[in-house]
């Protein structure tokens, strides 16, 4: 396993998102539980979790209280797991989503996931999402309260843009330790989050990072060939899964970058985490990009934001 850092704290390069194990179609309470434990055998010390991973209405916390039992009935060392959770999401069991980030109602969230985890202490808070009816600097001037007031020991955003970073970045200074985006072969449209991050030293933790690998997903600029099929040719010349090829081509687009892929079933984390172990040649990380529509090779401009 490889190490990278969110803030002062070092994780695996490669966590867990844990929503599968919550919301529609998850799995029974036993096999949650054991694909917790089997990220944690294969040394994932970065669980990402939230508020609003539930699937009925009157179950917000489903994910939080199931990662704290399956944490306290794991038989090994917890103490270098960080759990990152969310606020500012809510689900009313239609299968929607909403958004609600006053600072009343963040400083009160984080209160109760801080219970439903068990500690003294969150490790890693992220707003979940900013909300279009309340000022951006008064949804993180909560977290600074927060902060201030111990609730949780580090910051984080998600669903931002370059300019809500910056933003954040001005009110937390080195408080704000991560950002949370769509990014993956499917989706780049945060590359310049990615850059800014990067140069902010802030860790990046791409959510959906395997959309685009399937064989019929997307069509490459030059031909019928999918961008998928780059994945599948590459990953089956190293004898592994394409999600795992997908994972490794993400870690090697920034150090900055720690994907929590979700998982529903122990087998798809132990694999995911041996992503950490593979490296991609100079070659092979060319084939991936010239694969994928538009510009790949990181030197998209910055925003003058």
């Amino acid at each position: 396993m490889q190490y990278r850092p969110i803030g002062d704290t070092t994780v695996s390069a490669v966590g867990l998102g844990a929503m599968p194990l919550s919301i529609e179609h998850r799995p029974d309470e036993q096999r949650a539980i054991a694909t917790v434990h089997a990220a944690l055998d294969a040394g994932v010390t970065l669980i990402d979790t939230a508020d609003s991973y539930h699937w009925h209405a009157d179950e917000r916390g489903h994910n939080e209280l199931l990662i704290a039992r399956a944490l306290a009935s794991y038989g090994g060392d917890t103490s270098r797991i960080l759990v990152a959770t969310k606020g500012g999401r809510g689900r009313p069991g239609d299968g929607s989503w909403t958004v609600t980030a006053t600072p009343a109602h963040l400083k009160r969230a984080a209160e109760d996931s801080r219970r439903r985890l068990g500690v003294d202490a969150i490790g890693l808070y992220q707003l979940h999402k900013p909300d279009p009816a309340v000022p951006w600097a008064e949804s993180v001037g909560a977290l600074r309260e927060l902060l201030d007031a111990g609730t949780i020991r580090a910051a984080g955003i998600s669903n931002v843009t370059t300019g809500q970073i910056r933003e954040a970045h001005a009110i937390l200074g080195d408080a704000l330790v991560s950002v949370q985006n769509q990014y993956s072969p499917a989706v780049r449209d945060n590359e310049p989050e990615l850059q800014l991050s990067t140069q902010l030293g802030l860790a990046f933790l791409p959510w959906s990072p395997l959309g685009g690998i399937s064989r019929s997903s997307l069509d490459g600029p030059s031909g019928p060939a999918s961008v998928g099929t780059a994945f599948h040719r590459i990953a089956a010349d190293h004898g592994v899964s394409p999600q795992r090829i997908a994972l490794a081509w993400l870690l090697a687009r920034s150090p900055a970058v720690i994907p929590v892929p979700g998982a529903g079933r122990p087998a798809s984390i132990q694999d995911s985490a041996k992503a950490t172990e593979l490296r991609l040649s100079e070659a092979e990380r060319a084939q991936l990009d010239d694969a994928l529509p538009g510009r790949a090779d990181g030197t998209l401009l910055l925003p003058a934001d």
